[in-house]
């Protein structure tokens, strides 16, 4: 028997995130910018209060900081408007003060939307939350927000989202219905990346959160943590960490993820950890290690680290 899970209510089309009617008392969680780039004015949400200081990699300090200015506020719902680092951070809020949640994606990549994941970091390193109560009462997925966001933000969503679909695909905790939906999650986003019509990216990166967040990610996103505590983005490290883990897995999706990945033009990454350290870490990675198709070692990860590191 296979479970499929989801938010119980999933909106989406262009003006969606501004035609929703939000609860009065409602706490906004978003990053800085947010009142610049025009966000709250667009969703009608600028007299709401709000914690705009979300940053990158989000510390798990920063959800403590807003639980505790925040517990004894009159509030009903949380509303997650950004990337994932905002939806993340909203998530683990909400579900510590037993809020509803309404999560707004401005970025199209993390598909936190429609998972039940939150990630954040702790004690300097990233660390996945799992709980069916992070789900999103309400998704919100409006392409409105891709028309201005910056060529490297849409790099980075976009290679994120591929990632996860392809990943998802070979994951053993997949079933049929999960990889249709990553197979088709990764065939828009291709089609997006390729031919550069990346308002799809916004449909490709809702279908990717439903896909994987129902049968996780694997080795790419496991390497790819040690990448991102060195400092570099997420999807910039997925870059690099996916296709070696597809190489690693003999994935059908190999050839194509890494003909996006020359598209979108991602740097090389390079590693500073030892590597024989940097394998002990990620093998403690058992959720995403114990979902891959093959079976890992720490030899295996040496040998594979061995390609990024500082020469």
């Amino acid at each position: 028997m296979n479970i499929i899970k989801q938010p119980n209510c999933i909106k989406f089309g262009i003006d969606s995130a501004k035609d929703f009617k939000y609860p009065n008392k409602s706490l906004v969680i978003t990053s800085k910018g947010a009142i610049s780039r025009g966000w709250l004015n667009y969703t009608n949400l600028e007299n709401h209060i709000y914690f705009d200081d979300v940053e990158p990699n989000p510390s798990s300090d920063t959800a403590e900081k807003i639980i505790s200015d925040f517990k004894n506020k009159d509030i009903d719902c949380i509303i997650g408007l950004g990337g994932g680092s905002s939806l993340d951070v909203a998530k683990f809020v909400a579900h510590k003060l037993q809020k509803k949640k309404i999560l707004i994606p401005t970025t199209f990549g993390s598909g936190s939307e429609v998972t039940r994941i939150s990630v954040l970091t702790v004690n300097g390193k990233k660390t996945s939350f799992h709980d069916d109560k992070m789900f999103a009462d309400v998704a919100i997925v409006d392409p409105y927000f891709i028309k201005d966001a910056p060529i490297k933000i849409i790099k980075n969503s976009a290679i994120d989202a591929c990632a996860q679909c392809s990943e998802g695909y070979d994951s053993k905790n997949g079933n049929e219905y999960t990889k249709f939906l990553c197979d088709t999650a990764f065939d828009i986003l291709e089609k997006a990346i390729l031919n550069e019509k990346y308002e799809d990216l916004a449909m490709g990166s809702l279908i990717t959160g439903l896909g994987f967040g129902n049968c996780s990610t694997t080795l790419g996103h496991a390497l790819s943590y040690v990448f991102s505590n060195e400092g570099y983005s997420h999807g910039h490290a997925l870059a690099h960490t996916t296709l070696a883990a597809h190489e690693f897995n003999s994935s059908k999706f190999t050839e194509r993820f890494y003909k996006i990945t020359k598209k979108l033009k991602f740097e090389n990454i390079f590693l500073k950890e030892n590597v024989t350290n940097a394998a002990k870490t990620i093998l403690t990675d058992r959720r995403h290690l114990d979902n891959n198709p093959k079976l890992v070692t720490e030899k295996n990860l040496v040998e594979i680290l061995q390609k990024f590191k500082v020469r």
